[in-house]
């Protein structure tokens, strides 16, 4: 069985550091990027939709205007994921396998940990306190959906050192 861990930008040394901590030496490791490809798709419909959809085969778009930005991001997208996977590996300090999956991202992550014996991966949201706003929609997503245990880590700490008061008013038991 192996552990699972969701590498993104922002939050990947949080989640190696915890794998590092949380899986066994025996365990399999998987570090997982997903790409995802709606913002390539995104960037595809803005551009078309800034040239207009009724252009006559061949038109070619104003001069300076350079080419479909979809395409330069996904031109770049793979090489920046498969350096991240790497630099996630080097930092791991054991033998881990990478895989690049492309998709809806909470989606790919659900997949990706069936089978798993744990899932790795950090909030995102608003780090300023705990609670559910700390999880971006991506992460919520998966933790309310994973197949398997999962270990949610704070990507650099929280911002606060103890839970806030409870809650006060009618309704609210003391």
């Amino acid at each position: 069985m192996s552990v699972v861990v969701w590498i993104t930008e922002g939050t990947w040394p949080a989640c190696v550091a915890a794998a590092r901590v949380h899986a066994a030496r025996e365990q399999e490791i998987v570090l997982l990027y997903v790409h995802d490809d709606g913002v390539a798709e995104s960037a595809h419909g803005a551009f078309a939709g800034l040239l207009g959809r009724g252009r006559p085969r061949g038109h070619r778009p104003p001069q300076g205007w350079g080419s479909d930005p979809g395409h330069r991001i996904e031109e770049l997208g793979e090489p920046a994921a498969r350096r991240l996977l790497a630099e996630a590996a080097r930092r791991l300090g054991r033998p881990a396998q990478a895989l690049l999956a492309h998709g809806r991202t909470e989606r790919e992550v659900v997949q990706a940990a069936t089978g798993a014996e744990l899932l790795v991966c950090a909030r995102d949201g608003d780090l300023s306190r705990a609670g559910p706003h700390s999880l971006g929609p991506a992460t919520r997503f998966v933790v309310d959906h994973a197949p398997c245990p999962v270990l949610l880590v704070w990507p650099a700490g929280p911002d606060h050192e103890s839970p806030p008061p409870p809650p006060s008013g009618p309704g609210h038991r003391r």
